[in-house]
C-alpha cells in the first residue's frame, strides 16, 4: 500500500548577513508548506556563511545552544505554525568553548525532539573544521517524526559507510545529508556516494548542498540538491547548480519494504566478521 510523503530541500547563496539569511528560510519554509510539504531540510550551517573557509574565532559567535538558543525557538514557532518538520543544521555550543556542527530536528507540532552532532570533522585547505567543531559524541539516533523516522548525516560524513548502516540499523525511512562543498572537490562525487548509501542500506536520502561563492574564500558551492530512492533513482529533477531553488517531491515510503524484501540486506549481514573494521 502506498504511504507518501511530501518532502523538501532549500538550497540557497549567502546573503551576507544572518537575519536576511534567517527570513530567506523562513519564507522557504512557508513556500515548501503551501506546495504541500511535510518535511523540510535546510543546507548545512543554514544561517551564517561556510565560514570554515577560514580561521577565525570571531565566527565562534555564530554558536548557540540547543535547543534553548533563539534560532531553535523561532523556528519551534514556526514549525508549529506550518505543521511542518523541520531539520535545523546549526552550530552548537554546548558550552563557552564546546562547540559543534549539529542538526536540531523540529517535529510538525513545533516539539524538539533531539539532534544529530556530527562525527566525521575534516581538516583541508577550504574546509577548516577542526578549528571551530568537536567530533560529534551522541551517536546516530533515528527521530520518530510526523512524517516517519529521520536521520541525519551531515557533509563530510558521506564519506563514512558506518554512519550511513547504523541509521538503517535503527530504522530510519529518510536520511537528510545537509552540506556545504565545493565544485572543484567533490563534484565527482555527489551523485555516486548517496545513491550508493540509499541502495546499500535501503532508505530514501535527501542530499542538500549550498550555492555560490563567498567572501571568504574560493570554494563553488554547486547545489545540485536532490532525493534519491533505494534504488538509485532520482525522483524527479536534480536541483540547479548555481541558483536558489526549494525542491519539493513525493516519496513513497511503502518502496522500502519493497526492495527490502528484494535484497534482505539487513538479514545477510555478517557483524561477527566486523570487528577488525573497528580497530583503531
Amino acid at each position: 500500500m502506498s504511504r507518501v510523503i511530501r518532502a523538501a530541500l532549500f538550497q540557497t547563496a549567502w546573503t551576507g548577513d544572518k537575519e536576511s539569511m534567517i527570513q530567506v528560510h523562513e519564507q522557504a519554509a512557508r513556500d515548501a508548506a503551501a506546495q504541500g510539504a511535510q518535511v523540510l531540510c535546510f543546507q548545512e550551517l543554514f544561517y551564517g556563511p561556510y565560514f570554515c573557509q577560514v580561521q577565525d574565532k570571531a565566527f565562534y559567535e555564530y554558536a548557540e545552544q540547543i535547543p534553548d538558543g533563539p534560532i531553535v525557538k523561532r523556528f519551534q514557532a514556526l514549525a508549529k505554525e506550518l505543521g511542518l518538520v523541520l531539520i535545523l543544521p546549526m552550530y552548537e555550543e554546548e558550552q563557552p568553548g564546546v562547540l559543534y556542527n549539529t542538526a536540531a530536528v523540529i517535529d510538525a507540532d513545533g516539539s524538539y525532539l533531539g539532534k544529530y552532532r556530527k562525527h566525521h570533522i575534516p581538516q583541508v585547505p577550504g574546509f577548516w573544521e577542526k578549528f571551530y567543531f568537536r567530533p560529534g559524541n551522541a551517536g546516530w539516533p533515528v527521530f520518530e517524526t510526523a512524517v516517519g523516522k529521520i536521520g541525519v548525516y551531515i557533509c563530510y560524513d558521506r564519506h563514512f559507510p558506518e554512519g550511513w548502516r547504523a541509521l538503517g540499523l535503527e530504522g530510519a525511512e529518510i536520511v537528510f545529508n545537509p552540506s556545504a562543498t565545493s565544485r572543484g572537490l567533490s563534484a565527482y562525487l555527489w551523485q555516486l556516494e548517496q545513491p550508493a548509501a540509499a541502495v546499500a542500506n535501503e532508505y530514501f536520502v535527501g542530499a542538500i548542498n549550498r550555492v555560490g561563492v563567498e567572501e571568504l574564500g574560493d570554494n563553488d558551492f554547486y547545489g545540485t540538491s536532490y532525493f534519491v530512492d533505494p534504488e538509485a533513482q532520482f525522483v524527479g529533477e536534480v536541483a540547479s547548480d548555481k541558483e536558489t531553488e526549494l525542491v519539493v517531491r513525493d516519496l513513497d515510503l511503502a518502496k522500502l519494504r519493497e526492495v527490502r524484501d528484494r535484497w534482505q540486506f539487513f538479514r545477510d549481514r555478517r557483524p561477527d566478521a566486523y570487528a577488525p573494521l573497528t580497530a583503531p
